[in-house]
């Protein structure tokens, strides 16, 4: 049996990378999907691919594209069970006194108020269903690890990671669940190891961060969105799961 028969879930940053891999993996697991993204033709494209998915194309910094995904998922599959705010991004990388008000307010914007903006949206559907599954993604960095230059980043993260446990908290006498996967280094088109500029000792030198001497691939990360949206993790509420290759606890 699929894990996810019956199911109705939104995947933000669902265009590539772990994004792209979940929407894959939960369709084939059975679930019917609302893809979110600021691409429409990358998003037509997966919903072409993968069947049993509509696509919402907007920005995740306005709450009108939480509002927008949320009413697709109860206007064409009936309800909504599972809330994958996974969208993202790097942001203004630099030393924090060269940090811009502008490149900290946008990064916050698209990875922490996002994630709250999804959250406030997807929450009363899943409570008329009578129960769910939120899922974010931080990440390691700000949580077991400080990167040089990562400033906003890091504090965008750690703070998805204090929403999911009062999400937690708040929402478990309703029958829904909260948790954050922190993914390690991840080859996506957003991965350092991809950047213009990057060369093969850039992508020897994050590997070699790891315990398991190499980058994920989005579908290994995918798994763990999967075991944390099915049944399998009905007894897991306010984590920080880890999907991080040992990179948080590697030292050599």
């Amino acid at each position: 049996m699929n894990q996810l028969d019956g199911k109705v879930a939104i995947i933000t940053g669902a265009s590539s990378g772990i994004g792209a891999a979940t929407a894959r993996l939960f369709a084939r697991e059975g679930a019917k999907l609302v893809l979110v993204a600021r691409r429409q033709a990358e998003l037509d494209a997966l919903a072409g691919e993968i069947g049993n998915a509509v696509t919402v194309a907007g920005d995740v910094k306005e709450e009108t594209t939480a509002e927008r995904a949320v009413a697709a998922a109860l206007q064409h599959f009936g309800g909504l069970d599972i809330g994958f705010n996974n969208a993202g991004t790097i942001g203004e990388a630099a030393p924090v006194q060269d940090v811009s008000p502008a490149g900290w307010n946008d990064t916050l914007a698209i990875n922490l108020t996002s994630a709250f903006l999804g959250a406030k949206h997807q929450v009363p559907a899943m409570i008329a269903r009578g129960g769910g599954s939120l899922i974010f993604t931080s990440t390691f960095v700000g949580y077991t690890a400080g990167l040089p230059g990562m400033a906003a980043y890091a504090a965008s993260k750690a703070g998805v990671i204090g929403l999911t446990k009062v999400l937690a908290a708040e929402l478990g006498p309703r029958g829904i669940r909260a948790n954050a996967i922190l993914p390690g280094g991840t080859d996506t088109p957003m991965s350092i190891t991809n950047a213009p500029d990057a060369t093969p000792e850039t992508l020897a030198f994050v590997e070699g961060l790891h315990a398991l001497k190499r980058m994920a691939r989005p579908e290994e990360i995918a798994l763990s969105v999967l075991h944390l949206a099915s049944d399998a993790s009905s007894f897991v509420t306010g984590t920080a799961f880890l999907v991080d290759g040992g990179v948080s606890i590697c030292r050599t």
